[in-house]
């Protein structure tokens, strides 16, 4: 009996983080919805605080275009978000227009530099969620630079 005492701890730790994982998905997914709703409203974002400076944070990389800073949520031992400065309408992915094509570019261009600055340039993500659906929880488009460990495919 005391052999499988070991085992069985093993077992309720898994189903433990197992059920704190669907848990944390389902929070993930109802602040995306909650969110959504004021996605387009123009009103300013965390993000836009964090560019005036209001809001302190880590930065990694900034030029005229886009701000970089550490996710104060990390998903990876690197795991730094990109920003462009100007909104510009420009609240997820799938909202892009023909006018937003520089600065698109620009901030792959920026994940690049950043994976050289956080020495992942050998093996990094760049991860962009648009739209409640995919967990988009704030609506200024931002890349997400993840390395530093193993990515796993596929990914979510």
């Amino acid at each position: 009996m005391e052999t499988s005492l070991p085992i069985f701890n093993l077992m309720k730790h898994t189903c433990f983080r197992a059920l704190s994982s669907v848990k944390a998905t389902n929070d993930e997914e109802a602040a995306a919805r909650v969110t959504a709703v004021d996605a387009d409203t123009g009103a300013p974002t965390i993000f836009d605080k964090i560019i005036a400076k209001e809001i302190p944070s880590s930065i990694v990389y900034e030029d005229d275009k886009v701000l970089a800073f550490r996710d104060i949520s990390s998903q990876a031992p690197v795991h730094v978000l990109i920003i462009p400065k100007f909104r510009d309408g420009l609240t997820q992915l799938g909202k892009a227009e023909q006018r937003h094509g520089e600065v698109l570019g620009h901030l792959l261009y920026a994940a690049k530099l950043v994976a050289e600055k956080e020495g992942i340039v050998d093996g990094f993500r760049v991860v962009i969620n648009s739209g409640p659906s995919a967990c988009q929880s704030v609506y200024h488009l931002h890349l997400h630079v993840l390395g530093g460990r193993q990515m796993k495919w596929p990914p979510g």
